[in-house]
C-alpha cells in the first residue's frame, strides 16, 4: 500500500528541459510518476535524477501514455498534468481537497494565460471548441480540456477508458457522465512552456487539427 497522499502522472515525450521546473516543488507527501513516452533527450535518466519514479510506454500517444501511469500508480488519489512546466504541481493541491472532501468525483483545471502569447490562437480555438463539445455530450460545466486533473484512482480505471491517443480526455468526461460522476472545475495558471522543448499539440496547427481529428472518432 503506498504512503503517498497522490500520485500525481506526468506523460512525458522529449521534456528533460521541463522537468526541472515541473518538480522543483513537488508538495509533501505527494509521489511523481513520469510515463517516458518515447522520449530520446534523456527524459527519463532526468527524472529519476530529480526523484520521480519513471515507467516506459512504447505505444504513442496521451493516452496510452496517462493509462500506464495510472495502472502503476498505488495511492488512493491521482493527478494528471503535462510536464511542459506551462502548468504548476502546486495547482492540484486544492483539486485533491476537493475530491477529498467530497466535493466533486473529479478536480480540473482551467487554464488562464498569464501573459500575452502564452495560448496560440489555434489551439485556444481548438480548445473551445472541443470543451464545447464536452458541455454539450455531458452537461458537465468545463470551459477547458481538464489538462490537469485529480480523481480517485479506482474510480478512474473502472470507467474503461479504451482511447489511447488525444481523444483520452473527452472519452473520460462521456464516461465520467454517464457514471454519474461530478466535475468541478477551477482556475490554474497557464505559462509559457520550458525553452527548448515543443508542444505536440499547440505548438503547430496541424498538432491541433490531430487533436480535433481524436475526438471526432471518440463522439463517432
Amino acid at each position: 500500500m503506498s504512503m503517498s497522499t497522490c500520485d500525481v502522472v506526468i506523460p512525458c515525450r522529449d521534456e528533460a528541459a521541463a522537468l526541472p521546473l515541473v518538480l522543483a516543488h513537488i508538495p509533501d507527501g505527494w509521489d511523481v510518476i513520469v510515463v517516458d513516452n518515447g522520449s530520446t533527450d534523456g527524459t527519463a535518466e532526468v527524472a529519476r535524477s530529480l526523484g520521480a519514479r519513471v515507467v516506459t510506454e512504447t505505444r504513442p500517444g496521451y493516452g496510452a501514455a496517462v493509462h500506464a501511469g495510472m495502472v502503476a500508480a498505488e495511492a488512493d488519489y491521482v493527478a494528471v498534468m503535462d510536464g511542459d512546466a506551462s502548468m504548476r504541481l502546486v495547482d492540484l493541491v486544492p483539486m485533491l481537497d476537493i475530491v477529498r472532501s467530497g466535493g466533486a468525483t473529479m478536480a480540473v483545471g482551467r487554464r488562464r494565460p498569464v501573459g500575452r502569447g502564452v495560448w496560440p490562437w489555434h489551439a485556444r480555438a481548438g480548445t473551445k471548441l472541443l470543451a464545447a463539445w464536452i458541455r454539450r455530450r455531458s452537461a458537465f460545466p468545463i470551459h477547458d480540456l481538464a489538462p490537469m486533473r485529480v480523481s480517485r484512482r479506482d474510480d478512474l480505471l473502472a470507467l474503461g477508458v479504451e482511447d489511447r491517443r488525444f481523444g483520452y480526455p473527452l472519452e473520460l468526461m462521456l464516461r465520467a457522465a454517464r457514471t454519474g460522476w461530478t466535475v468541478r472545475e477551477i482556475d490554474v495558471a497557464y505559462d509559457r512552456r520550458a525553452a527548448g522543448t515543443k508542444s505536440k499539440v499547440s505548438g503547430s496547427v496541424k498538432g491541433t487539427a490531430r487533436v480535433v481529428h481524436d475526438f471526432a472518432k471518440v463522439l463517432r
